[in-house]
């Protein structure tokens, strides 16, 4: 059977990366999260004081972007990949919600998105692989054999990542994260590089009333349409 590339973008907290790391698991593909590479990147802003308040040092960050280098693990408890920062395992801090309310102005820097995009284009050579984010259908992997773009509404995705944080033992606020997501939104679709936007030749999915049994179904269905078209 030949391998492809599977591009999923969408909204932010809206399961696209649950959904990709399922496939990629039972297709036996590389999954690949670009919208933790992006959290990565603002962990180390973070972490390295390029960012103070809000207000984001971008000389210095465009000096260090080189030696910013994300790399994806598989977990063996858990079964899906981890992400890694400089080696590092950053899973559980990309998460956070400090890194959530600031990952969107990083990731609208151009320099930024170059670096990523070229670490997510190495990664893709070989094919075999499902990646999701923002641009990936459009910028990334624009010739990818299966586009899948994936929304919900702004209510549905908040809850939805509250539930998460809860799960994890992290304090959280619904007002919070609705705000988050929103703020998000505009700034995905608005921001002058890559913007959120469907590829014109992506399936259209709005799970917000489906279970996550029901979008693997389809999604299963979607791949198999196209590695057997007959």
């Amino acid at each position: 059977m030949k391998k492809i590339t599977i591009a999923i973008d969408g909204f932010s907290s809206c399961g696209k990366s649950t959904m990709a790391k399922d496939l990629a698991r039972e297709i036996g593909y590389i999954y690949i999260d670009s919208g933790a590479m992006y959290r990565a990147v603002t962990l180390y802003s973070i972490e390295n004081g390029i960012f103070t308040g809000t207000a984001i040092d971008t000389e210095t960050l465009k000096q260090r972007i080189n030696d910013i280098q994300i790399s994806f693990q598989l977990n063996p408890a858990t079964g899906r990949p981890d992400t890694y920062l400089n080696g590092v395992n950053v899973e559980d801090k990309i998460r956070s919600m400090e890194v959530s309310n600031k990952v969107s102005p990083i990731s609208t820097l151009g320099f930024v998105r170059q670096e990523m995009v070229k670490q997510q284009q190495a990664m893709g050579e070989r094919k075999g692989i499902v990646m999701d984010g923002r641009d990936i259908g459009t910028t990334v992997f624009p010739d990818a054999e299966l586009k899948v773009f994936v929304t919900a509404s702004a209510e549905i995705r908040a809850q939805r990542r509250y539930d998460e944080l809860k799960a994890k033992g992290q304090e959280a606020s619904y007002e919070e994260i609705l705000a988050n997501v929103k703020q998000r939104d505009d700034i995905d679709q608005n921001r002058e590089v890559s913007p959120l936007r469907k590829a014109e030749d992506a399936l259209l999915l709005d799970n917000s009333h489906l279970t996550i049994e029901e979008q693997r179904d389809w999604l299963r269905e979607k791949f198999q349409s196209v590695v057997n078209p007959d």
